[in-house]
């Protein structure tokens, strides 16, 4: 069976790992062990701050701005016109098309479970929306998974691949982390942006990926076939 394949068996259980703690976040099960592993980033002393001295704080603050819309949309901008001067329209085009349907996705998400933040602690940065999945966990998977899975796919070069998923994946675990850290979303939250935004990247790869194939397959015939001499 394919979906017992290596590179779908992480994406697959990623997706049914995230509808399970939705549902598990919706009954309230995650509160209890959520809101012990906030209170491990809290200073004891003072449990209104973070732990760790101000300048850790300002950095973790900085960490979290990387997944903000602004931070991923300069990253994907930067990416997809990349893409596109270097001829790879049909990875350019897919790598738009999947972080406008993951904010889509993200919002509606958040709409429609409408979990709390934590409200056991004092937040260290601004929020204005629901609190599961994590819009931040979720979409900086979304957007340095694809970009680098789609980075390998230009280049054809599996050392460029693995370093650029390495990038977005410690990348992606800081920014996770740091919202924890900042007291403005559950260890559930931040979980199940990773697995969505896993799941959501690796679907996006695979089918960019095909597309793209398919599309120089075309060009290189449409090229044969000029090339052939009349008669």
């Amino acid at each position: 069976m394919f979906l017992l394949q290596p590179r779908f068996l992480l994406p697959v259980a990623a997706a049914f790992g995230f509808v399970g703690l939705a549902f598990y976040v919706v009954s309230d099960g995650a509160a209890a062990l959520d809101s012990t592993l906030v209170m491990l980033f809290r200073d004891p002393a003072n449990p209104s701050l973070p732990i760790g001295p101000a300048w850790f704080r300002e950095m973790m603050r900085d960490l979290t701005a990387l997944g903000s819309f602004i931070g991923l949309g300069i990253a994907t901008v930067i990416a997809t016109l990349t893409l596109r001067l270097c001829g790879h329209r049909t990875l350019a085009f897919g790598l738009v098309l999947t972080v406008l349907a993951a904010v889509v996705a993200s919002t509606l998400l958040k709409i429609g479970i409408g979990r709390e933040r934590p409200d056991i602690v004092e937040h260290a940065a601004l929020t204005f929306t629901a609190s599961f999945p994590s819009g931040h966990a979720f979409l900086a998977a979304v957007v340095l998974l694809s970009i680098a899975s789609f980075a390998g796919i230009a280049s054809r070069r599996a050392d460029i691949a693995r370093l650029c998923l390495w990038v977005a994946w410690a990348l992606i675990i800081a920014i996770g982390v740091s919202r924890i850290y900042l007291g403005v979303h559950w260890p559930s939250d931040v979980l199940g942006g990773w697995c969505l935004g896993v799941a959501w990247s690796s679907l996006a790869t695979f089918l960019t990926g095909r597309l793209a194939a398919r599309s120089e397959v075309d060009l290189a015939q449409a090229v044969a076939s000029r090339s052939e001499p009349a008669g």
